[in-house]
């Protein structure tokens, strides 16, 4: 029974990671018409919500293009792998406490393994392989460019990325994510904030400027540069690969939100939960909590795009090596020193 509760949560979190993609398309260009005063969709269905549906049928319609030179089996490999690492990092995620029904005890969490942590970021260091591997089979000089882009990017970023977890593992002492959202429990304990934003701000900016980086949003949407490289790794992709890609990028979006939520932000944890006194209660209000939390990112992810211009490459690469790294290094010595001499 409980295998079969297992695969019904893996179910309902991949089904919700394609509505929330799908709508997050619906979402961006409101937010970008609401920034730019301007109306967005607002055709389909009332006021527009219906836009996704149509995008899809649209790009499920389109002709299946594969370029005469490129590597066919390659071609494919990249959008299906995107869209695969993107869907997997979910597994680990704790997204609620546990709900009981009857005699049945039900973890809101796939996989609750003790280094979490290192599984999101080797699921993250394979996403650029799909990139990669659709930019280079591609045969095209401008996907190329963007896959050379995209590799430089994600190898830089992710070092001030795990740099600045170091310092939260330090405070937290255990790499499971589980562990982490419990040590934050409610929002106020022990006469101080529970929530790690408070106890590592900086440690908390370094990984949401990385985030930005991994997930390839603007400003730091280097890969596909539309104003230099057409469309970047996906310039020949169309129909539903071009559509993997994209989904991969809203998915990757949705599951950084989630994690920075966890790590950082309490995850399900919310203010007075001790006053709740039916369990089932705390974990349904603590599920809608966590995904407040995970549109209120979202949200912030779209508001940047659409506010930020992007970097120039060679700004890119200086922020990262020059700037990220050298604070998150500071950051570990100046939480070493804290635990040390302050916390005991």
């Amino acid at each position: 029974m409980e295998l079969i509760f297992k695969l019904a949560l893996v179910v309902v979190i991949f089904l919700i990671s394609l509505l929330i993609a799908m709508y997050s398309t619906y979402a961006e260009r409101k937010v970008a018409a609401f920034l730019q005063d301007r109306v967005g969709p607002n055709r389909a269905g009332p006021w527009g919500i219906l836009q996704p549906l149509a995008d899809g049928g649209k790009m499920f319609l389109k002709e299946e293009i594969i370029p005469t030179n490129a590597n066919t089996f390659l071609f494919i490999v990249g959008p299906s792998l995107a869209i695969m690492t993107a869907c997997i990092g979910s597994a680990v995620i704790p997204w609620g406490q546990k709900l009981t029904i009857g005699s049945y005890v039900i973890d809101l969490q796939v996989a609750d393994i003790n280094v979490g942590i290192l599984y999101i970021f080797g699921v993250v260091s394979l996403g650029v392989y799909g990139i990669m591997i659709g930019g280079w089979a591609s045969n095209n000089k401008y996907s190329l460019l963007g896959a050379i882009r995209a590799a430089s990017q994600n190898i830089s970023y992710e070092i001030a990325m795990g740099l600045s977890i170091i310092a939260l593992l330090m405070v937290t002492g255990t790499l499971s994510l589980r562990q982490i959202a419990e040590q934050q429990h409610g929002f106020w304990q022990n006469g101080y904030f529970a929530w790690n934003a408070f106890k590592q701000p900086l440690g908390f900016l370094l990984f949401l400027v990385c985030a930005f980086a991994e997930t390839n949003r603007s400003p730091f949407d280097l890969p596909e540069c539309e104003t230099e490289l057409v469309g970047g790794y996906h310039t020949e992709y169309s129909s539903m690969k071009l559509g993997f890609y994209l989904f991969a990028e809203y998915i990757n979006m949705f599951i950084s939100s989630a994690v920075m939520a966890t790590l950082f932000f309490g995850g399900y944890n919310f203010p007075f939960m001790d006053m709740i006194h039916s369990a089932n209660l705390v974990t349904i209000i603590g599920v809608v909590v966590l995904f407040v939390k995970i549109f209120a990112f979202i949200f912030f992810f779209m508001w940047v795009r659409w506010t930020i211009p992007r970097f120039r490459y060679d700004q890119l690469m200086d922020l990262g090596w020059k700037v990220l790294i050298p604070l998150a290094i500071a950051n570990i010595i100046l939480t070493g020193l804290w635990t040390t001499f302050i916390r005991g």
